[in-house]
């Protein structure tokens, strides 16, 4: 028996007392199966051993029947697991009663010896797996199968070994805790479990402990706590740590099992570390030519710290050039940026020292103990002396100039000077793109300006011009602005404001309005036009109009007399003086034409074209023979156009086809595809065509380059046909008659089939078919259709 099966059978037995002759008895790990109800005292006393007839004790029933048993998990012995014993009080061991067992795992892990009741387990059990299993046990007759005693059911519990060992089931773990935390800070909490069963014994209840990680850090044995165990952590010199924490069974006593699991500790930043520069003085170059807002110069105060907590601000705290220079923070790289604020001068200032500071942005008072959480250094700055462009004294000068002024007058001047140290002689002109036109020279040496051509304030009133100075050696350029202002002189006559359109009615009175002048005049005076109007000495004794000068730059035209008719003079002229008033005085004379109209009662009038005006009927002949010149240029080139058009030369006599060339291209479009030609170039070879037109309706020169032309054409024409004469003369098998014929393609399209009788079957054909052809065949329909076959055709 072995040690497991001994304590099994130990741990859990049952007694079961028999009242039966004075007798007790006793069965470990066993379950007695009760009575069958309703048996007669004769069957059980044949049960008991059979005293016929004569009454024996009963059997005392129990008050309560044992139904669990107990069985150990992960047994490994080669022969099966003893789990207990089924016995029933009817069962007098003559082997009349048989035990059946059902239920969970029966046959398959549970075994029961069907005479003993022995029960037996087969398999290895796993408590992890299945904790209980619940069977139902049988006593049977063995010969009749019926039961003796009730069916009873029953719980064999897997009892508990200590064979899992802890796991981290959220492991590895990471954590975080901030740098400098006091000791005990708790940074995470550690959970295993442990699948043993936690109400029976010690395999489930664990305790914790740090196999890695002291002594920085600690662990509650009971909760799995993981504090801080020392102060004063620092980031900057060590920024994670990695902990190994093991969890045991069996409260850590010899023979438990363990898990482990890891725990990543980051130290987070704290603002505990100032800001300092590398170096305690800084020295940078710069060009005096670097433009304003820069950046000259870039240092850096470093700070251990991470994030905002290095997160820093610059400023000047003194030093010679504290207007010259300002500093900002780079957002992105925490540095100084030293920009120009004022322009350079070498010549004026070489060098420039500055005190500049560095200091955190945000400050954490729990370190302020440490020190300030600032740093100084000294930028001097050298200022570079390079090579610049000429500076005039004024980059944009003002002159003011006459318009009356000679060509050569002198407008003004400028002057440059070198900047550098050297002292460069100075050349100046003009920029042309400022000056296209040219109106002004300048002396190279001097800088004096001078007008190169006369002014007009009317047309340009400011010259805006550019000045280029430079160097000998045209290394440098400066440049400046001029401007000339053109001053008005009185060079210009007034002349009327507007065109106008001035009528009299023929009933007008007389002193009656009929228009208001006004003038302009191009100059400018300072103190404004002053305009006076007055008419010649002639249409001041005209009895028609007079003028009245209103002393505000108008003057009024009024009638002097009534009865004006457009019958007697459509149109009057009237001359109006107009003088500006300036001294001297300019003076114009403009002349106002006033129509007569036919007018209402009211002074509207109706109509002003009865009887020709002397400058309407100038413009209608104008009109008139602009008109004939067009129609005579539009019929001449309409002459020249058909005189060079191609026109087919043709005899009269159509009908004798022999003496015509006719060629045959492609018959898909039937006869309006052939071209004849007037063959009577072949008879007068010799001869030019004469034109047969009347030189009095021809322009002789239209008429001489028209018999030019048809000349020439006629004599290309001609060689042509001499040469395809000769070349039919000499061929043997060309037809006995002056005719030349091409058959190059009769045409895809054609309804008919081919004219030619080259391959005809016979000599008599007949060609009546071509008048069912339509109207293009009718001429071959005439042709050939009278002849009998067509053979003399």
């Amino acid at each position: 028996m072995n040690c497991l099966w001994f304590l099994s059978m130990l741990s859990m037995f049952v007694l079961s007392p028999w009242e039966e002759t004075g007798c007790v008895a006793m069965t470990l790990n066993s379950a007695p199966l009760r009575h069958v109800s309703g048996r007669t005292a004769t069957e059980s006393d044949k049960g008991q051993g059979g005293r016929g007839g004569v009454n024996s004790h009963h059997r005392s029933r129990r008050s309560w029947v044992w139904n669990q048993f107990f069985v150990l998990e992960e047994y490994t012995g080669d022969e099966p697991l003893y789990v207990g014993k089924l016995h029933s009080d009817v069962d007098k061991g003559d082997g009349q009663v048989r035990y059946v067992l059902s239920g969970e795992g029966a046959k398959s892990i549970f075994t029961i010896d069907e005479n003993t009741g022995d029960i037996h387990a087969t398999k290895r059990l796993d408590r992890e797996q299945q904790a209980y299993y619940t069977l139902r046990a049988q006593a049977r007759h063995r010969k009749t199968n019926l039961l003796v005693e009730p069916e009873s059911q029953f719980i064999i519990k897997v009892q508990d070994i200590n064979d899992n060992e802890p796991k981290f089931l959220e492991g590895p773990y990471t954590a975080r805790v901030a740098e400098r935390s006091p000791v005990g800070m708790s940074v995470v909490t550690v959970v295993a479990t442990d699948a043993d069963d936690p109400t029976y014994g010690n395999s489930a209840r664990l305790i914790y402990s740090i196999l890695q990680g002291q002594p920085y850090f600690s662990v509650e044995p009971k909760t799995g706590v993981v504090r801080t165990a020392l102060p004063d952590m620092d980031r900057e010199v060590r920024d994670h740590y990695l902990l190994v924490v093991q969890a045991n069974d069996m409260i850590g006593q010899m023979g438990g099992l363990s898990g482990t699991t890891s725990v990543t500790v980051v130290l987070t930043d704290v603002n505990d570390n100032p800001p300092r520069f590398p170096r305690k003085s800084y020295q940078f170059g710069v060009p005096e030519s670097v433009l304003v807002s820069a950046v000259v110069a870039r240092i850096k105060a470093l700070d251990l710290d991470v994030g905002p907590n290095a997160e820093m601000d610059y400023r000047i705290l003194d030093g010679n050039g504290l207007g010259t220079f300002r500093i900002i923070t780079d957002p992105n790289t925490q540095e100084g940026l030293v920009t120009l604020h004022k322009t350079l001068d070498f010549e004026t200032k070489s060098s420039y020292t500055l005190r500049v500071e560095a200091s955190n942005r945000y400050v954490d008072t729990r370190f302020l103990s440490m020190g300030p959480f600032s740093d100084v250094t000294t930028v001097h700055l050298l200022v570079q002396n390079v090579d610049e462009p000429p500076v005039f004294s004024s980059s944009v000068s003002r002159v003011a100039i006459s318009e009356a002024a000679t060509v050569g007058t002198v407008v003004g001047s400028v002057s440059a000077h070198d900047p550098d140290t050297t002292n460069s002689p100075i050349r100046y002109s003009i920029d042309r793109k400022s000056d296209v036109e040219r109106y002004f020279n300048i002396d190279s040496s001097s800088g004096v300006i001078t007008t190169a051509r006369p002014l007009d304030r009317e047309i340009i009133a400011l010259h805006n011009i550019t000045i280029l100075a430079t160097e000998m050696d045209w290394s440098q350029v400066g440049k400046a602005l001029v401007l000339v202002s053109v001053m008005d002189v009185n060079d210009n006559a007034p002349n009327f404001a507007a065109k106008y359109e001035t009528f009299v009615c023929e009933n007008a009175e007389p002193g009656q309005i009929i228009e208001t002048l006004s003038a302009v005049d191009r100059d400018e005076p300072e103190n404004g036009h002053h305009f006076l109007f007055s008419l010649t000495t002639k249409a001041a004794g005209s009895l028609n109009f007079t003028l009245r000068d209103n002393k505000d730059n108008t003057a009024s035209i009024l009638t002097q007399r009534s009865g004006f008719l457009q019958r007697d003079q459509l149109v009057h002229f009237l001359p109006v003086v107009i003088s500006d008033g300036s001294s001297p005085s300019l003076s114009s004379t403009n002349t106002l034409s006033i129509t007569v109209c036919a007018c209402d009662v009211t002074g509207n009038r109706h109509s002003c074209s009865q009887g020709p005006s002397p400058l309407l009927g100038l413009g209608t002949a104008s009109a008139v023979l602009t008109c004939i010149l067009t129609l005579l240029g539009v019929i001449m080139v309409t002459i020249a156009v058909r005189c060079r058009r191609r026109e087919p030369l043709m005899m009269d006599d159509e009908r004798d086809i022999r003496e015509n060339i006719v060629r045959y291209d492609d018959e898909g479009g039937g006869e309006e595809d052939t071209e004849a030609f007037d063959i009577f170039a072949l008879r007068h070879l010799n001869k030019s065509n004469q034109t047969n037109q009347d030189p009095d309706l021809n322009p002789p020169g239209l008429l001489s380059k028209t018999l030019d032309y048809r000349t020439d054409k006629n004599q290309l024409f001609q060689e042509f046909i001499r040469d395809r004469l000769q070349e039919a003369d000499l061929d043997l098998t060309a037809p006995p008659y002056d005719s030349l014929q091409t058959y190059a393609f009769e045409g895809s399209g054609s309804a008919a089939e081919s004219l030619s009788s080259l391959n005809s079957l016979g000599s008599e054909q007949n060609y009546d078919f071509l008048k069912e052809w339509g109207p293009r065949f009718r001429k071959l329909a005439d042709l050939y259709g009278h002849h009998e076959g067509g053979g003399d055709a």
